[in-house]
C-alpha cells in the first residue's frame, strides 16, 4: 500500500468522512479572488485577512517546506431543517455547526492523531496540522483534493456531503502526489444566492461580508446597520440559509458525531431566556461553544434584534429591561428592538 493509500485508511479510521490529497500550491487564481475581495473592503472589520492575505494564498508561504497537503472532511450533516426555527418568531436561530461542541476541538484532536501515526510512520518528516484558525485556503485547497468544489455562495459543496462539511489539513514534507481536482457543478443554479436574507453576493461566487448575518453576529463589534437588522430575523448566530437550500444536500447524510449533536438547549433557545444572560451564565451555557468566544455582550445585542423582529408584543417588556444595560451597543439594540415592538402593537 503506498503512503497517500496508507493515510487514507487511517483518517478513515479516525473518523474522517472524506479524504483528499493536493500539492502545497494554488494558482493564482486564489490570489486574484482573495486580493480582489480585500480590495473591496468585503472584509470588513476582519483586519487579521488582510494581514495574512499572501500566506493565506500561497501555503508555501506560510510552510515553506511543505510539499503536500492531506485536506480531511468531517461530515455535520444537520438531523432536521435547519431553517425549521426561522418561523418560530418568539425563538432563536442557532447556526447548525454551533449548537453544541466546538468543532475546532473535535477536528484538531482527530488532525492531531492522524499527525503523530504519519510522524511515527515515516519518521523525520515534517508535519504540520492546520485548521480554519490558521490563514489556509482551506475551500481552494478542498476543491484541488477533489473534495468538493467552491458553489456561488463561496462554501465547498460535496457530491457526497452537500454543504456540510468541516475541513482540516495536515500539511507535510512528504510527497504524496494528487487525487484529482473536483470541477464545478453548480451549473445555472443559484438557490444559495436568492435565498440569502441580506442579499450579501454581489456576484456569483463573490461574498460581501459586510452583509453577511454570519459575519454580523459573529466577527462584527458594535451596533449593526439599523437597515440589515430587519433581514436578519430571528438568526443570532450565524446564518445557514445558503448552505441548507442547495440541491446537493439531497445526497448528505446526517452526522454521527455525538460531539455534533445538537443541545436541547439549542435547537429552539426562547429569546427572553437568552435576553436574561449575565456574564455568568452566558459562559456556563456556552461552555465549550463556539458561541462562547463572542462574548455575553455581543450575543445579547443579537438576540435583541432577533426580538425587534419578532413581532411579539409580550417581547416589547423583555427588550426594555435591557434598555439600560451596562453595554451601550446591548443598550441601543434594546431600544430599537422596543420602539420596533410598539410600532407593530
Amino acid at each position: 500500500m503506498g503512503a497517500a493509500d496508507a493515510i487514507r485508511a487511517e483518517a478513515l479510521s479516525i473518523g474522517f468522512d472524506a479524504v483528499g490529497f493536493a500539492r502545497a500550491h494554488l494558482g493564482p487564481e486564489v490570489r486574484e479572488r482573495l486580493m480582489h475581495f480585500l480590495a473591496e473592503g468585503r472584509h470588513g472589520s476582519m483586519g487579521w485577512m488582510e494581514a495574512r492575505a499572501e500566506q493565506r494564498a500561497h501555503p508555501q508561504a506560510l510552510w515553506p517546506e511543505a510539499v503536500s497537503v492531506v485536506v480531511l472532511g468531517l461530515n455535520y450533516g444537520p438531523d432536521t431543517d435547519p431553517l425549521e426555527t426561522l418561523a418560530q418568531h418568539d425563538r432563536a436561530t442557532v447556526s447548525v455547526y454551533a449548537r453544541n461542541r466546538d468543532y475546532h476541538d473535535v477536528l484538531k484532536k482527530r488532525l492531531k492523531a492522524l499527525g503523530r501515526w504519519m510522524a511515527e510512520r515515516w519518521p523525520g518528516a515534517g508535519i504540520k496540522v492546520f485548521v480554519d484558525t490558521a490563514p489556509v485556503a482551506e475551500k481552494p485547497l478542498a476543491q484541488a483534493a477533489g473534495l468538493g468544489w467552491q458553489g456561488k455562495h463561496t462554501n465547498l459543496v460535496s457530491r457526497t456531503h452537500g454543504s456540510w462539511l468541516f475541513l482540516g489539513e495536515v500539511f507535510t514534507t512528504l510527497d504524496l502526489g494528487t487525487d484529482a481536482p473536483d470541477v464545478d457543478h453548480c451549473g445555472s443554479c443559484r438557490a444559495c444566492l436568492d435565498a440569502c436574507p441580506t442579499a450579501a453576493f454581489p456576484a456569483p461566487y463573490e461574498l460581501d461580508a459586510r452583509r453577511c448575518i454570519s459575519y454580523l453576529t459573529i466577527e462584527h463589534r458594535g451596533p449593526i446597520d439599523p437597515a440589515l437588522r430587519p433581514l436578519m430575523g430571528n438568526r443570532i448566530y450565524g446564518c445557514d440559509d445558503c448552505l441548507a437550500v442547495c440541491p446537493w444536500n439531497k445526497f448528505a447524510r446526517a452526522h454521527s458525531e455525538p460531539a455534533f449533536a445538537p443541545r436541547a438547549a439549542l435547537r429552539a433557545p426562547l429569546l427572553a431566556d437568552l435576553a436574561a444572560l449575565d456574564d455568568a451564565a452566558f459562559r456556563a451555557m456556552f461552555s465549550g461553544s463556539p458561541v462562547k468566544r463572542i462574548g455575553r455582550d455581543r450575543f445579547v445585542r443579537n438576540v435583541m434584534v432577533a426580538i425587534g423582529n419578532s413581532g411579539e408584543a409580550a417581547l416589547r417588556a423583555t427588550a426594555q429591561s435591557r434598555c439600560d444595560d451596562a453595554d451601550p451597543v446591548v443598550a441601543e439594540a434594546a431600544r430599537w428592538a422596543a420602539q420596533r415592538l410598539e410600532a407593530a402593537s
